[in-house]
């Protein structure tokens, strides 16, 4: 007699233990399989990237105005600003979008990110003022008034502890400051396409600092000397002002 045919006649009910044992993997094995042909695993449990929609595709994106007073300042990645419409010290090298259609749709887009961003809550975690020195795993991260990643030797690190598309999302209710030579480090596979920085008010990025991930402020933003930004500087209301910076906006 055949295993299902013992399976599916009266003996079964008889014999619950042998029942058990062989249903167990049978059902493990199904469930297995079933998930392997539905991408290789369980549904992540981290916290949902930001989606920017079309304000990814700029590097800097501003309010009001945008300026660079740098002579040597890269930026890779679609420039532009609404409803504002006066760009000082560019081109060469930028895709500008000042004042049209695009750039007033990137806004829009940026608006909703801000405002996805600045309203988690699921596994929150409390944010010290000053970061430097620190490592942070993913998450949600929330200071309701303002940070500060301090200078030389207390860099703050991002450990995506193996996990490419962990993300990291930081609500900060007022200022967001870095000093001179800070860096924000990343490391375990974390990736600076999956770093958000909500500001309530304005960022300043100290000088020589590098920072890595994506600012979504309210105000203003404000890249001094030599800053590094592997992200994006996306100001909604305010100005955006560049002095010999480089800003690469990351891969997809």
């Amino acid at each position: 007699m055949s295993k299902y045919k013992i399976i599916n006649s009266k003996i079964v009910n008889r014999q619950d233990k042998v029942y058990q044992t062989r249903r167990t993997p049978f059902i493990a094995l199904l469930l297995a399989v079933f998930m392997a042909g539905c991408g290789g695993g369980m549904p992540s449990a981290g916290t949902p990237a930001v989606s920017l929609g079309t304000a990814a595709n700029f590097a800097v994106l501003a309010g009001s105005t945008v300026t660079n007073t740098g002579t040597t300042t890269t930026v890779t990645g679609d420039l532009g600003l609404s409803p504002g419409n006066v760009v000082t010290g560019f081109p060469p090298g930028t895709v500008i979008h000042a004042g049209d259609a695009v750039a007033a749709q990137a806004q829009t887009d940026l608006t909703a990110a801000y405002n996805d961003a600045a309203t988690r809550s699921m596994g929150s975690q409390p944010l010290p003022g000053n970061l430097g020195g620190m490592t942070l795993s993913p998450g949600l991260y929330t200071n309701a008034s303002s940070v500060l990643i301090s200078g030389s030797g207390n860099n703050v690190t991002l450990n995506a502890n193996g996990d490419a598309n962990a993300v990291f999302i930081f609500q900060i209710g007022s200022t967001l400051t870095t000093e001179t030579d800070s860096q924000v480090i990343l490391t375990g596979g974390a990736q600076a396409k999956n770093i958000f920085w909500q500001v309530g008010s304005s960022a300043t990025l100290g000088t020589n600092s590098v920072f890595e991930g994506t600012i979504l402020a309210q105000d203003s933003i404000t890249l001094t000397t030599g800053v590094t930004l592997h992200g994006r500087a996306l100001a909604r209301t305010g100005a955006v002002t560049l002095e010999t910076n480089t800003i690469t906006t990351p891969m997809p």
